[in-house]
């Protein structure tokens, strides 16, 4: 008798112990909101949008502080004139240009590219295109920077710069010279023969 009894109390704290261990309907349905709550925060929201001031005029750098004040912050910028010269020192410069027009209301998350001068140069009437060697054809150069030609051609060209005045000046600053000739001539085939620029600086006639 008093084995019956001690069989009978073990099975039932078994039974109880294994009732114990299933998991709920409470359980399952915790696991799942939660599951779905993490999935939801996961998801990249999209973009705020704002309108996009007018910078032209502006200073560079004033011109960027106040785009960061709207929340655009991918902003970069470029030379008007087409001599592919760093902005260094942005207070340097003003905007002449923007490439999305005053009042376009767009993601924050969109590059702002500013077309400038230095602050002493006149805003050409539109931006100065950098010279492009597609088609297989050496393009002109003629009054382009040194630097956007070396920029246009091959990094395997084999470029000479000479002082088209014949003073045999060191072309050290490629921005601040401009081509009067060229060899191979403007539209001659472009096939990997060595170039020679004839330059003088930008303040400077060609001879």
């Amino acid at each position: 008798m008093r084995t019956r009894i001690i069989g009978a109390i073990l099975l039932t704290v078994a039974v109880g112990s294994t009732v114990a261990c299933q998991p709920t309907d409470d359980n399952k349905s915790s696991s799942t909101a939660t599951s779905t709550r993490t999935g939801a925060a996961g998801k990249d929201k999209p973009a705020e949008r704002k309108q996009v001031p007018n910078f032209v005029g502006m200073g560079l750098q004033s011109a960027q502080d106040a785009a960061q004040e709207q929340g655009f912050f991918s902003l970069k910028s470029h030379d008007s004139l087409g001599r592919d010269r760093r902005q260094a020192f942005d207070r340097n410069w003003k905007v002449c240009s923007q490439n999305y027009k005053p009042g376009k209301t767009l993601p924050v998350d969109t590059t702002l590219d500013f077309g400038s001068v230095k602050l002493e140069e006149s805003c050409p009437a539109r931006d100065e295109q950098a010279p492009s060697a597609a088609g297989g054809k050496m393009p002109d150069f003629s009054g382009k920077s040194v630097k956007a030609a070396r920029a246009a051609l091959d990094s395997g060209t084999s470029i000479t710069v000479e002082d088209a005045t014949g003073n045999a000046r060191w072309v050290l600053i490629e921005s601040n010279w401009q081509v009067c000739t060229q060899t191979p001539s403007p539209g001659a085939a472009n096939d990997g023969q060595p170039v020679v620029l004839n330059a003088v600086k930008f303040e400077e006639s060609c001879p």
